[in-house]
């Protein structure tokens, strides 16, 4: 009877951790997304940038 409630004890202990690895992944989730946007929009004033020097560029050709 011990051993059952040993068992019973851990159980909720378990559930726990699950909720909070599943917390950790979507603060992670949301973390990746962020950088992405901002790396994005950073990279794409860049390249955008880039784009119209080279248009120019080409169009004295």
């Amino acid at each position: 009877m011990h051993q059952n409630e040993t068992e019973t004890e851990s159980q909720p202990q378990r559930r726990d951790e699950r909720g909070a690895t599943a917390t950790e992944y979507a603060l992670l989730v949301g973390l990746i997304a962020l950088i992405i946007v901002v790396g994005v929009g950073a990279f794409g004033t860049a390249l955008n940038t880039w784009f119209s020097s080279l248009a120019s560029t080409v169009a004295t050709w």
